[in-house]
């Protein structure tokens, strides 16, 4: 593992297993920002007026997602809780030393660096408006009584781990999302597309973060 500065700054990870970067080499604080966060998070609570909402993400990875979803709650006065699904956990030496403790608030990011191993176990609360746990687990053996209001599908390239993008897993993964939840992911391909709408997705081009014209959102119908 190396890490990598990308476009806008912020640093990433290179797998050398994988092949790839854990986020986009542009810019790992805006892809974050604009995938996840304002096309994801952001549509759907504007969509549904509330406040509050549960989140699955697949790909837990560095943390960066989490972590600017619960800085987003903190400001906006959010309720988040957050499920992220990670079959291969970084090092704590690894998460630690990414630098993402400048992009949240500083209380934020203790309780992160406290309960990163403890959140592998169990629900924590990381503060008054967010909880959080990560599933250790493959997506495939993933299971649980929760559903969710949206998904980050932020696995590794379908080039690089095509696993993560067959009909049976993404039938999976959307097995958990309640009708008008809604589902993002920084790609966009002809398969994905008509994988979404078969399991019953209104899928839309949105556009994408800096590098990539388009990404999907899909909404549950």
């Amino acid at each position: 593992m190396e890490f990598v500065i990308t476009g806008d700054g912020s640093s990433t990870l290179y797998h050398p297993e994988v092949g790839e970067h854990y986020h986009s080499k542009h810019g790992a604080l805006q892809e974050s920002r604009h995938v996840f966060l304002e096309t994801g998070l952001a549509f759907f609570l504007q969509k549904e007026q509330t406040k509050q909402a549960a989140v699955l993400e697949v790909g837990f990875g560095t943390g960066l997602n989490f972590l600017l979803t619960a800085d987003y709650a903190a400001q906006a006065d959010l309720d988040i809780t957050y499920c992220g699904i990670e079959a291969f956990p970084l090092e704590e030496s690894l998460i630690f030393a990414t630098g993402y403790d400048q992009f949240v608030q500083a209380t934020l990011w203790t309780a992160f660096t406290e309960q990163y191993q403890k959140a592998m176990q169990h629900k924590v609360r990381l503060s008054p408006n967010v909880q959080w746990q990560i599933a250790h687990e493959k997506l495939l053996d993933f299971t649980t009584e929760d559903k969710f209001d949206v998904i980050f599908f932020d696995a590794f390239a379908a080039i690089h781990q095509p696993e993560m993008w067959t009909d049976e897993a993404l039938a999976k993964v959307c097995s958990f999302l309640k009708v008008g939840g809604v589902f993002v992911t920084y790609a966009i391909t002809g398969n994905l597309k008509r994988s979404m709408k078969t399991l019953g997705f209104s899928v839309e081009k949105a556009p994408g973060a800096p590098g990539k014209r388009e990404m999907l959102r899909a909404i549950k119908t």
